[in-house]
């Protein structure tokens, strides 16, 4: 398998179709999408496969597929985004995760997001962000893991429905 970086257990790359079945395992799970506005259909999964793959053509990043390199298993999603929506930080760069749970409380998450930091420092990215509901103490964990700092707390214009989601902790980190 060919990888555009690894990290000590993790190699990163596109989406193959392939990757489908599993993906849609990921995004059907509801409690992996505990934190997300609903749980994704296969359909809506192969089109967020497709718009990675092509933010990665376009500007070298997305939210990689990530397997592990001793089983060839994937593991879930780790990567860095491009995020648009109305804000007074954006645009900007976004790093996120997403695990299937027979994968979680093993490290991965932390051991991903900081390959993933190191990846855009690379690129020549000056600035990173995070951003998960308030509520979401994991994730926030694996930010204050990977060195990003606090920045504020922030309504999500694209979840003013979704009032258990809509407050998110935004962290940061600079190179």
């Amino acid at each position: 398998m060919s990888y555009i970086f690894t990290s000590p257990r993790l190699g990163f790359r596109t989406w193959k179709s392939e990757d489908l079945a599993a993906k849609a395992a990921l995004n059907a799970d509801k409690e992996v999408m505990k934190y997300f506005p609903k749980p994704l259909s296969e359909k809506e999964s192969q089109e967020m496969m497709d718009r990675m793959n092509q933010m990665y053509d376009e500007k070298g990043i997305c939210y990689f597929a990530v397997d592990s390199l001793e089983s060839g298993d994937l593991v879930g999603i780790i990567g860095l985004g491009w995020k648009s929506f109305e804000a007074d930080f954006t645009p900007c760069v976004d790093i996120g995760w997403r695990l299937a749970r027979p994968h979680w409380n093993k490290g991965y998450a932390t051991e991903g997001a900081k390959a993933s930091l190191e990846y855009g420092k690379q690129l020549g990215i000056k600035k990173i962000v995070s951003m998960a509901s308030v509520d979401n103490l994991a994730s926030i964990g694996v930010m204050k893991k990977i060195g990003m700092k606090y920045w504020k707390n922030f309504k999500h214009p694209e979840l003013t429905d979704k009032p258990h989601l809509e407050i998110m902790a935004l962290y940061q980190i600079d190179f």
